[in-house]
């Protein structure tokens, strides 16, 4: 992870732009622009982390380690939010692993100035409870989906869910990453890009996914992905663009 200069601005990020003139203000000298590599652990399962971190064309995974070695995807988070939700919730360790799934920029803040802020019980506080519940909600959707629908209805929600908060129409992923945030075989993985590109609704070439078809993509998609998107825009006050 490399510090960069900032050349695009912290309110891409959809939780810092909502806040007032004067909550940013007091923010704003804190907030350091990194950029998160592929791969690169935020945070591990059981771990302690000082900073939380606002992406803007990131996409950060929250994943479920099971003792065993395999992971899963419980939730995603980019633009639309804060990774590290466990600070200001009163947790000393966190409880999933953080990883990078998409390369790009994020703004990081100290824990201590976070909550020093979130401790004055004003608009911000509120803001983060929300996006937290929020954030519950996608976890609690994930867990259905994986258990009740298709390897090729979560691939969709899960297409959906990242495009969403990215500012492309591609997204970098190796078919056994996909493969591991589904928590499926590789084989699953590869067989369920492969029926969506024949679909004509994404083209997959050397680790690159864009969608083609977005409504098509939307219309194979189970119900979760409307749950999600409906509860955060209850919750949130801003749209998530599609």
């Amino acid at each position: 992870m490399d510090t960069v200069i900032d050349e695009s601005g912290s309110r891409q990020n959809r939780l810092l732009a909502v806040l007032s003139p004067e909550v940013f203000a007091r923010l704003e000298p804190s907030l350091e622009q990194v950029t998160l590599q592929l791969g690169y652990v935020l945070s591990e399962s059981g771990g302690e982390s000082d900073h939380v971190y606002f992406p803007t064309t990131a996409i950060v995974s929250l994943l479920q380690v099971m003792e065993s070695g395999p992971t899963v995807e419980i939730a995603v988070i980019g633009n639309d939010g804060v990774v590290g939700v466990a600070l200001f919730m009163g947790g000393v360790t966190l409880p999933s692993r953080a990883v990078v799934q998409s390369q790009g920029e994020a703004y990081r803040l100290r824990g201590s100035m976070l909550m020093a802020e979130f401790n004055r019980s004003g608009a911000f506080q509120h803001l983060l409870l929300r996006y937290t519940l929020a954030l519950l909600s996608q976890m609690a959707q994930t867990a259905v989906c994986n258990r009740h629908h298709t390897i090729d209805q979560q691939l969709c929600r899960w297409l959906l869910l990242c495009m969403d908060r990215l500012p492309s129409n591609m997204l970098v992923m190796t078919l056994k990453l996909i493969a591991n945030m589904l928590g499926v075989r590789s084989d699953g993985a590869t067989q369920a890009v492969g029926r969506l590109r024949d679909a004509g609704l994404i083209s997959y070439s050397r680790g690159r996914i864009s969608v083609i078809d977005r409504p098509g993509l939307e219309g194979r998609a189970c119900e979760c992905y409307r749950v999600v998107t409906t509860e955060a825009a209850r919750l949130l006050p801003y749209q998530i663009e599609r």
